[in-house]
């Protein structure tokens, strides 16, 4: 599982460096998000801009990690587009996640 984050700001950028999140790497993506809330990221936006498949053991791993972070901190999901932004929809996930179309939007969305 490919992930790369930097710091902007006081949030950290998570990019998920895949292009599928499925029951393969859920856990291992859960771990290496759990990992950054352990060191100390309670503002996390999660860049989804290049995953073009995600299932639904993915989604009950974001789910879990957004009660982690609770009222303490942020998880914002960006970039969901096609296949990935249907299955928010869907499931109505979108009403329950903070959601924006890209790191910018959602840093000038949380700063307004």
């Amino acid at each position: 599982m490919k992930l790369s984050t930097h710091v902007q700001s006081d949030f950290t950028i998570a990019t998920i460096d895949e292009t599928r999140m499925d029951a393969a790497i859920a856990p291992e993506f859960k771990y290496q998000i759990v990992q950054l809330l352990e060191d100390g990221a309670t503002r996390i936006v999660l860049d989804l801009s290049t995953v073009k498949f995600m299932d639904s053991s993915s989604l009950g791993v974001l789910v879990s990690l957004l009660k982690m972070v609770g009222n303490r901190g942020d998880l914002i999901i960006v970039g969901a587009k096609g296949v990935v932004a249907d299955l928010f929809k869907l499931t109505r996930m979108e009403r329950v996640f903070r959601m924006a179309d890209s790191v910018e939007a959602a840093l000038g969305a949380v700063a307004a």
